[in-house]
């Protein structure tokens, strides 16, 4: 594809503001734009001259279907097709699609994920138009974003909180602006998720019982070569993958999906797709498209996209670093530092309601990226630790403790830096390093969460950032708006807060044990599994946050941490299964194979020779692991089976966790041994070697 397409092809198939404008009258197009921006609900004659528009340039685009798309708490997609055919007399159709049509939906609901709330036989679910998210067609359907919610108007899907929560953020944002004498309108959350992820054969990936079933390898010895050399990151990329991304940009830039960067990551195989910041519902909306779009992308190139957080053994895992950003109406990135010492102390007063927020709530942090994929990557590799901690760089951690210490910054002379007036120091932007190895990083105007996993919806973490920053905000503006003196509190605020939280800045090396050590020593949480980290969800101060800002209620709260411990359950119970089935149908049969052909061999070698030598060492080695490997696995079906049985749904997340868990590493570090030792004929499946350098 020629570049001097791309303007031409993108947001191709997108409903966006430029169709709109030229297929509605202004009357509908000034009606829509403003139930886009201020959420006012369009009336039914409106919503169907919409609804006639769009049908009509959908099917000019070859779609014969629409469907109500929506993100339900499978963690993926889910859509129900509905043809615009409508029968008409004499055994013909027409082609119509009306404004309730857009508008709602009833899908059943009784499949979907809903943490014990409902019961099969209540089958009704709602999906509610997201105006703010644009529609579009994929594989000839029209496709309408929308909010998923129960009959008795629970929230089933992760849109609806990500919406709430975006609502509370601007609203806390405004009353802290008001205060500064900003007259801004709106405050929007932005987000650019960096998605990184695995290519591999998909002729290999077919051999593989464990890539097929959960996503990962379950076994796999180290190959000489890994990413040791540094040679991957940034490298030349191959002609194969070069195929792979032209075709997956294009398809995501008739989407209308900025996809801006690409290039190699550091393990072998590994690659990373980059997008331009947008609306955070609209990013969360684009990053569940790209995934699907990335492994369909995949299939036509021979190849096989993986999104779990640790696809491979002894390298690097994958993430999808989360680049968070508030913004108002007017353009104003409400985390750059400004130009005068009042815009400075705006900027101040919101990075210390972040350092509140994360010190605050490390615990609503680490549960949303809590998963038993990501939990096999963080602390692991290049990636960052479960200890949730908050990197500013060195220059803004310097001012930040000036502050806190009434000290003088920079050589400056005088006492303590006085926010709001000349003395404070002009903040430079973008002047922090990047720190790889910190979860939350603070990069110049905006904060990358690098603990979200590669797999995972976005809409959770930034449905918690966005609710923790505007309880910091609320809890702020309610002590700002009583003052009398408003740049003394200011400055009494922002010191006490800084020196509250301050605990919670590191710019050191978060991969070091020297960092676990000095967390425990300053009180941060280290919630290694996810049953921990699901364990504080529902602590009464997080109850009472949700709640006071109208994003969760407690019941939707205990549903939702219900499905994420069957989840964590239902994933390691396919581990198990599936690594006993590898056990005893591939390793243990290839290696006796093996032990065959060496005591044939070594019979004859004998016979002829008089030798014995290294092929009864050899078979002596192997039969000692194999006893070793079908003991150990042996012992892992006994030990989950009593977990399995066990009733209590957070006991046995934690039997997985603590029980089941090292008897898998037992058995898989066993096996490792074991593969090296065998003919390359012998081998049960596709090696690390294998999969890792051959596309």
């Amino acid at each position: 594809m020629s570049m001097t397409n791309v303007p031409e092809i993108f947001g191709s198939m997108v409903y966006n503001e430029t169709v709109m404008k030229q297929t509605l009258s202004s009357s509908v197009y000034k009606a829509l734009k403003q139930t886009m921006s201020e959420g006012t609900p369009l009336d039914l004659t409106t919503a169907n001259q919409i609804a006639e528009s769009m049908k009509n340039w959908a099917i000019s685009k070859g779609a014969t279907h629409f469907s109500h798309w929506f993100q339900p708490l499978t963690g993926i997609t889910a859509e129900k097709h509905d043809s615009f055919l409508t029968p008409a007399p004499e055994g013909k159709i027409i082609m119509s699609f009306s404004g309730k049509e857009l508008i709602k939906g009833e899908p059943d609901a009784s499949s979907f994920p809903n943490g014990g709330k409902r019961s099969t036989f209540e089958a009704r679910g709602y999906t509610v138009g997201d105006p703010t998210s644009y529609p579009f067609i994929k594989d000839h359907t029209l496709c309408i974003p929308t909010a998923f919610c129960s009959y008795t108007g629970e929230a089933l899907d992760k849109k609806t909180p990500l919406l709430r929560s975006m609502e509370a953020l601007n609203e806390q944002s405004l009353r802290i602006l008001k205060l500064f004498g900003n007259d801004a309108k709106h405050v929007t959350t932005t987000m650019g998720p960096e998605q990184e992820y695995f290519l591999v054969d998909e002729k290999l990936y077919q051999q593989r019982k464990d890539l097929k079933m959960c996503g990962r390898t379950l076994f796999g010895s180290k190959p000489v070569k890994g990413q040791e050399m540094d040679d991957q990151y940034f490298a030349a990329i191959k002609p194969r993958v070069i195929e792979y991304m032209e075709d997956l940009n294009t398809e995501l830039w008739k989407l209308g999906i900025y996809c801006k960067t690409e290039h190699n990551e550091a393990a072998p195989a590994q690659h990373e797709m980059a997008p331009i910041f947008t609306t955070s519902n609209l990013a969360a909306d684009q990053n569940q498209l790209t995934m699907e779009i990335m492994k369909k992308v995949a299939r036509r190139h021979g190849l096989i996209c993986l999104l779990h957080e640790k696809p491979f053994a002894g390298v690097a895992g994958s993430g999808k670093h989360n680049n968070w950003s508030i913004a108002t109406d007017k353009g104003e990135n409400l985390f750059a530092p400004g130009k005068t010492p009042r815009d400075n102390a705006q900027f101040l007063l919101f990075l210390t309601a972040v350092m509140k927020a994360v010190d605050d709530n490390q615990d609503l942090l680490r549960y949303s990226v809590a998963s038993a994929g990501n939990d096999n990557r963080l602390g692991v590799t290049e990636a960052p630790p479960a200890i949730m901690s908050m990197y500013v760089g060195d220059e803004l951690e310097a001012i930040l403790e000036s502050i806190k210490d009434d000290k003088s910054y920079d050589g400056k002379q005088g006492g303590k830096l006085e926010i709001g007036a000349d003395v404070l120091p002009s903040i430079p932007k973008d002047s922090t390093d990047r720190n790889r190895t910190s979860p939350f990083a603070f990069t110049g105007n905006r904060f990358e969460f690098r603990a979200v996993g590669s797999s995972l919806s976005i809409s959770g973490p930034n449905t918690i950032l966005n609710a923790i920053l505007a309880d910091s905000l609320s809890k702020f503006a309610d002590e700002l708006e009583k003052s009398n003196d408003f740049d003394n509190d200011l400055q009494k605020l922002i010191k006490r807060e800084i020196t509250e939280h301050y605990r919670i800045l590191f710019n050191g090396n978060g991969y070091g044990q020297e960092w676990i050590e000095e967390a425990e020593k300053r009180g941060l949480k280290n919630y290694r599994t996810t049953p921990k980290a699901i364990e504080h969800y529902l602590d009464k101060k997080n109850v009472e946050l949700f709640g006071k800002l109208g994003i969760y209620t407690e019941e939707e709260m205990h549903s939702h941490s219900v499905i994420k411990l069957e989840k964590y359950c239902q994933v390691l119970n396919i581990e198990v299964e599936t690594m006993l089935e590898m056990v005893n149908r591939d390793i243990i049969p290839s290696a006796f194979k093996y032990m065959n052909l060496l005591a044939d061999t070594e019979f004859k070698m004998q016979r002829v020779f008089n030798l014995c030598d290294a092929g009864l060492n050899m078979m002596k080695k192997l039969n000692d692991l194999i006893n070793d490997l079908a003991n150990n696995a042996e012992k892992l079906g006994k030990v989950h089976e009593e977990v399995k049985s066990i009733e209590d749904l957070m006991a046995k997340a934690h039997g997985y966790a603590k029980q089941v868990l090292p008897q898998m590493k037992a058995v898989r570090e066993i096996a490792d041994q074991i593969e090296p030792l065998l003919g390359q004929e012998y081998k049960p499946f596709p090696s690390y070697e294998d999969l890792l350098f051959s596309v």
